[in-house]
């Protein structure tokens, strides 16, 4: 995993009052110096650089958040624009992880960025979340959320959750000094692909700008000790009516101690290598006895139309593994490995022991494209 990993040191910042940037900030009676040195302080991770993630980071670097790490293993396609502002023409193809890094200490060379170029997972989640205080989840697939709750919830770390759908939203901050988990709100459901993401409903542009604005002001609240933290209390925007909605919810004992097992159990288990490269890949599908399962839609490109490769598009994947043998070894993959990946997840909790998946999508796979 570490060659994954781009840090990004920068030198020593000079004393506070010294810098007209966050004079604005300081006058403010409940930040001031000693509030703006917490900021410089602050260690924050964000999962998921796409809609929620670039203003989220936009506005912590902007804020003077002195370390922020970044995971995100996706790369920016055309179709990210319209939301994710971070982003420009030029950066099509490139890292989202690296390039959001580039963005925003080009805004404020004061902030410490670290580049985790990878999707979070069972096998990395530990070593990731291990430098930071608080969370931010910008993610947009059930499996990752559970695992950033459980490895979260374990770890005592607080988590500043938001997700979008069409022209709404919805905002909570989990796990806040001993307070309620996601899984307090959202107890887990077995079913795969249980919500749709933008990329089959579509998404206002603006929408995740607005949403992720309210995770950033979130993380702010809580390094800075000021105001009411949406802890217990489940924010819900309708950016076509202009409403929102405050919906609280309580602390549910048998879902933290779930998450506390989830935790314990991943934590202290040796951790298979589940992600293959590209030769590992192409390594197993001329092998005998394996299955290959492409969980893209029909007619995604790039097209890789080897003859053994079955396409099951990942939310049929629930019904068609119940006609699978689970001794048999099997390898998903798609196009970025984000789905391919939340096949695993799936897959693993129904019993199959021998599954694998292209880490980084057949986009990975340059020119090798028939």
């Amino acid at each position: 995993m570490k060659k994954d990993i781009v840090q990004n040191s920068v030198a020593a910042v000079p004393p506070l009052g010294a810098r007209g940037r966050y004079n604005r900030q300081i006058i403010l009676p409940e930040i001031g110096q000693v509030g703006q040195q917490k900021l410089a302080e602050a260690r924050v991770l964000v999962i998921g650089a796409g809609g929620l993630g670039c203003p989220v980071l936009k506005n912590l670097a902007a804020a003077g958040v002195g370390c922020i790490g970044i995971v995100d293993g996706d790369v920016i396609e055309e179709s990210n624009l319209h939301r994710q502002m971070l982003y420009n023409l030029s950066h099509c193809g490139k890292s989202k992880a690296e390039t959001a890094s580039k963005v925003i200490r080009e805004m404020n060379p004061d902030v410490k960025v670290t580049v985790y170029n990878q999707f979070f997972n069972r096998k990395n989640a530990f070593e990731i979340v291990s430098d930071y205080e608080i969370i931010v989840d910008c993610t947009d697939t059930i499996p990752i959320r559970y695992l950033i709750n459980d490895v979260a919830v374990y770890k005592k770390i607080p988590v500043v959750y938001a997700s979008i759908y069409r022209f709404e939203g919805q905002v909570s901050v989990f796990n806040y000094q001993n307070g309620p988990s996601y899984r307090c709100l959202f107890p887990e459901n077995q079913e795969l692909d249980q919500v749709a993401n933008c990329e089959t409903m579509g998404v206002l542009g603006v929408l995740p700008n607005t949403l992720g604005a309210f995770q950033a002001t979130e993380v702010l609240k809580m390094i800075l000790g000021v105001g009411e933290v949406l802890s217990g209390k489940l924010m819900l925007y309708d950016a076509l009516c202009f409403q929102t909605q405050i919906i609280a919810f309580a602390k549910n004992p048998k879902a933290i101690e779930k998450s506390v097992i989830n935790g314990s159990l991943l934590f202290n288990q040796k951790q298979v290598d589940e992600g293959l490269n590209i030769d590992a890949f192409f390594e197993k599908i001329n092998l005998e006895n394996i299955m290959i399962i492409d969980v893209r839609q029909p007619n995604e490109q790039p097209a890789f139309n080897e003859k053994n490769v079955i396409q099951v598009p990942l939310k049929e994947l629930e019904k068609y593994s119940q006609t699978i043998d689970r001794k048999l070894e099997i390898v998903l993959f798609c196009n970025t490995g984000q789905r391919s990946q939340n096949g695993v997840e799936y897959l693993k909790k129904q019993g199959f022991k021998s599954v694998f998946h292209l880490e980084k999508g057949i986009q990975s796979l340059g020119k090798y494209r028939k």
